[in-house]
């Protein structure tokens, strides 16, 4: 009974999303924090060492970067500071990145022998700014550069304003379980879910007033932070909605159906038993491997209830993305989604087809890292060994575990209305 009321609060939501957006239009004219930034504050930042934590992303609604618009203004930032994937968001996945400099400023990399700011880093600093495009996944690293980035400045007495940016998938949907007690790490930096339907401001709330900063540091810690909202944003609007180009934040990021791939299956290509596209034109839009029984998987997956997710077989003769790569006939799935979907739950029912139909994939020797890395990014130490042999009820109701709670501290911190 538990998993049938949270069956139909999913379809209640399905509902309510679709009826606001038959009933808006859209370009909506949104307005970035970044662009709201010197409206508000340039009387504040004139005068300020200010440091930038942003990447190449960090553009506004006219494609004009959040650095080119601070020399324009005739302020020079004193530091960059930049995430994974690097300024240019060309470094692969994991990669270190070295300090570098863009537009004649220092940039420090806090993806390479650092994490988190020194107290060096910040000591000739006034002020931090955080303009980021995140995208709404719990995996992605740029909320745990934030997270460092806050902490430090609260630990060094640096104020902080974060530039507040759409959440690609919306701020309504919210799937996937919060991570497990004592599971933290850069890939699972706070206790939400995977899917946490927060945009980046509401989110830097969450994590400074919930005490999220402390944690394993022995002392109570806040940051002086400022969130410059967003303007003529609602929560069911998706990125489609806002009438925003999207400017990739990093190589596997292309698009945004890319986000809803990655929400969907990214987890499973931690694995490396699954090809998922990665440095093809289209990642996380199709799934294969060897021998893939992909018409059976495909009919049974079809048959669920997927709130907007359908797959459809087809082959391996135009983006050679299967792993029989000498096959050009083998086949595998592609994912239609919609923007009105339940990405964690509806990787968990592919993932169940898949080992129904093809189960002697899960009894290869996966790695030890592969699955360690698992477990990071899904927070759980139990998920795996359940993902092998338990039924599909319970898989659903493991990505349920601590929603409700969630949900409930959640409403302290929505800035925006539907």
């Amino acid at each position: 009974m538990k998993f049938t009321h949270k069956k139909a609060n999913t379809l209640l939501l399905i509902k309510i999303l679709f009826i606001i957006q038959i009933h808006y239009t859209f370009p909506q004219n949104i307005k970035l924090g970044s662009e709201l930034l010197f409206e508000k504050k340039y009387d504040e930042l004139a005068n300020k060492k200010i440091g930038i934590l942003c990447n190449n992303a960090s553009r506004d609604s006219k494609g004009n970067h959040i650095i080119e618009n601070f020399l324009d203004a005739n302020i020079t930032p004193k530091k960059i500071f930049t995430p994974e994937h690097g300024f240019h968001t060309n470094f692969k996945a994991g990669q270190y990145v070295s300090d570098d400099s863009v537009f004649g400023i220092p940039a420090i990399s806090l993806y390479g022998k650092y994490r988190k700011p020194t107290k060096s880093m910040l000591e000739e600093l006034d002020l931090i700014i955080i303009d980021l495009q995140d995208i709404g996944i719990r995996s992605y690293t740029y909320i745990s550069s934030m997270y460092y980035m806050m902490q430090a400045c609260a630990e060094n007495n640096k104020k902080v304003i974060v530039l507040d940016r759409p959440n690609p998938l919306g701020g309504l949907i919210i799937d996937g379980n919060i991570p497990e007690p004592g599971i933290k790490s850069f890939v699972c930096i706070v206790p939400i879910p995977y899917v946490y339907g927060l945009t980046i401001g509401e989110l830097a709330l969450m994590i400074n007033d919930e005490g999220w900063l402390s944690q394993d540091l022995g002392q109570e810690l806040k940051c002086q932070l400022e969130i410059i909202k967003l303007e003529n944003w609602k929560r069911w609007m998706q990125w489609e909605d806002t009438g925003l180009a999207w400017h990739p934040t990093s190589p596997n990021i292309p698009t945004v159906d890319a986000i809803r791939g990655a929400a969907m299956i990214g987890i499973y290509g931690e694995l490396q038993i699954f090809n998922i596209a990665i440095g093809k034109a289209v990642p996380f839009q199709y799934i294969s491997y060897k021998n893939m029984k992909a018409k059976e998987i495909m009919q049974y997956f079809n048959s669920l209830d997927n709130y907007g997710v359908e797959c459809t077989e087809t082959y391996n003769n135009r983006f050679n993305l299967s792993q029989d790569l000498n096959n050009p006939n083998s086949l595998f799935l592609m994912f239609n989604i919609t923007n009105l979907f339940t990405p964690y739950k509806s990787g968990i029912k592919l993932i169940y087809a898949i080992r129904k139909f093809n189960p002697e994939i899960f009894k290869t020797n996966m790695k030890k890292s592969a699955v360690s890395m698992f477990k990071k990014v899904t927070g759980s130490n139990t998920f795996f060994d359940k993902l092998l042999v338990a039924e599909l009820n319970e898989l659903l109701e493991f990505a349920s575990n601590g929603i409700e709670n969630y949900i409930q501290i959640r409403k302290k911190y929505l800035i925006y209305s539907l």
